[in-house]
């Protein structure tokens, strides 16, 4: 019991950090959106960190889960000469990855952008790029020391330094400059915000960086060749199922512009669709939200007596509760698309909806995915991610230069979809699961009809078009109150219910 308290307070404590994060940086977007001149410049930045999330997962090699994997084998390896192991492997890639890019920078801006992107936003991408990568280490080394608060004090002082500097550069410099010139005209452009938002990234990287050297000290550094073949055998196979799990989130931002006609229009197109995109992005926090809690669950109860219905149930309430969060964010995209403070961005909106199912498609394939977890076939991940990844791509190529980013979001939520169908199918052969389809259809088809009637029904007036929303939304509570969270069972509110 001490085990599951101890892992319980260190998955709040990863995961406030990891959420928080996202939250505290997905409310930058509005900042850029308000200050960069046109959509094409923050379609540059959603360009260049859809390769970077890609890039960092290959530099790293699955490493990080081969460092928990060995470093906990301690009658076989000393966990010291595991971490240095590590260390130097993923250094030495990442400083080569370093050495190569920068030798052939140019070339590479050039393919990445045809003209459209500096040759420095792309070196300081690099640097963080390299910086991250090689953190993700001594990252995974605190985890591993069961240090976590360490580990989120670091993620939060890199995340508030990020929007410290970004507040710097971006607002505060341009009203000095308005002002007072002569104060700042030694190292302030006016024409360089793009660059800023890579320069507070990159400072807020160095200064955590700085502070993980305490982490690279201590202990004999020792390259076991031996130990690395092993490690490697168990890594690469997770470098697949990573690289392939995060190409199905970004490769369509990264193979948008060059799919569109007219590369310059493509980054404009492409700077709408990710905004717009960050909308969405509120079912990713609810996901990784539940993931945090469901990891845990599935360890704690595995092997337990009626462990596989408690799996069935808790995919269940994550399905009704995650389309509770599809119909609030659809029903009142009016009032949060004031989330990107420029009109010129609202036509994207439409794609809000589409990507929202995908996500949470992707959300169940998850919670299904604890069949390969538990019977340690978790080849099967990489195959699906795999196969979820070709269906995006085939979708992107086949229809962006006609749908421009509507096949993007349409793309996502067939690929996800896919992927979800095919390992249910495969999980109830392989390690069935009694997972109560009626009831999921039932809150399938409610959402379905809910989300119709509000569309199909047009309100001009936006305060009954609101209040006719928030009926909508109630029909769905009821049904959920009454048919699976009676009020009565809720801990405190079945006291007052009762009395």
């Amino acid at each position: 019991m001490g085990g599951l308290k101890s892992l319980a307070k260190d998955t709040v404590l990863y995961g406030v950090s990891s959420i928080l994060g996202r939250i505290l940086n997905w409310l930058l977007t509005p900042l850029f959106i308000s200050i960069l001149a046109t959509k094409a410049e923050y379609g540059i930045v959603t360009n260049l960190y859809s390769y970077v999330a890609i890039i960092m997962v290959i530099l790293t090699f699955g490493m990080e889960t081969g460092l928990f994997r060995f470093a906990n084998q301690k009658d076989k390896y000393n966990p010291a000469t595991v971490y240095s192991t590590t260390l130097i492997s993923v250094g030495t890639v990442v400083l080569l990855f370093f050495i190569l890019v920068t030798i052939f920078i140019r070339p590479v801006t050039d393919w990445i952008g045809e003209g459209e992107i500096r040759v420095a936003y792309v070196r300081m991408m690099l640097w963080i790029l390299c910086l991250d990568a090689f953190g993700c280490i001594p990252f995974a080394y605190l985890r591993l020391k069961q240090r976590p608060l360490k580990f989120a004090a670091l993620k939060m002082l890199q995340i508030i330094l990020n929007i410290v500097f970004c507040l710097f550069f971006l607002v505060v410099c341009p009203y000095i400059y308005k002002n007072f010139p002569e104060w700042i005209d030694w190292f302030y452009e006016s024409d360089y915000q793009v660059g800023y938002i890579f320069i507070s990234n990159l400072l807020a990287t160095f200064i955590q960086t700085c502070f993980l050297l305490s982490e690279l000290a201590g202990f004999k550094y020792r390259l076991d060749i031996a130990l690395l073949k092993k490690m490697l055998r168990y890594s690469l196979p997770l470098l697949v199922l990573g690289v392939a799990g995060m190409m199905n989130q970004t490769i369509d931002k990264i193979i948008f512009p060059k799919m569109y006609s007219g590369l310059s229009d493509g980054f404009s197109e492409l700077g709408e669709y990710g905004a717009c995109f960050k909308l969405a992005i509120i079912m990713v926090m609810f996901t990784q939200a539940f993931r945090y809690a469901f990891e845990p669950f599935i360890f704690s109860r595995n092997n337990k007596a009626g462990h596989r219905q408690s799996y069935a149930d808790a995919t269940k309430y994550f399905i009704i509760l995650g389309l509770l969060v599809f119909l609030c964010v659809s029903f009142y995209l009016d009032i949060l698309k004031y989330f990107i403070p420029n009109r010129n961005y609202w036509d994207g909106l439409k794609i809000v909806p589409i990507v929202l199912m995908g996500e949470l498609f992707f959300g169940i394939y998850f919670n299904l995915s604890l069949w390969y977890k538990l019977t340690d076939q978790t080849r099967w991940g990489a195959i699906l991610s795999i196969l979820g990844c070709a269906i995006i791509v085939l979708i992107n190529v086949l229809f962006i230069p006609h749908y421009g980013y509507m096949a993007c979001a349409w793309a996502s939520f067939i690929g996800n979809l896919a992927i979800m169908s095919v390992s249910y199918f495969m999980g109830q052969k392989k390690y069935p699961i009694p997972y109560d389809l009626k009831s999921v259809g039932l809150y399938f088809a409610l959402a379905l009809i809910l989300y119709s009637a509000a569309i199909l029904l047009p309100v001009e007036n936006q305060y009954l078009r609101w209040l006719y929303r928030a009926f909508l939304i109630c029909i769905y509570l009821v049904v959920l109150i009454k048919r699976d969270l009676p009020l009565k069972e809720i801990p405190y509110l079945n006291k007052i219910l009762r009395r």
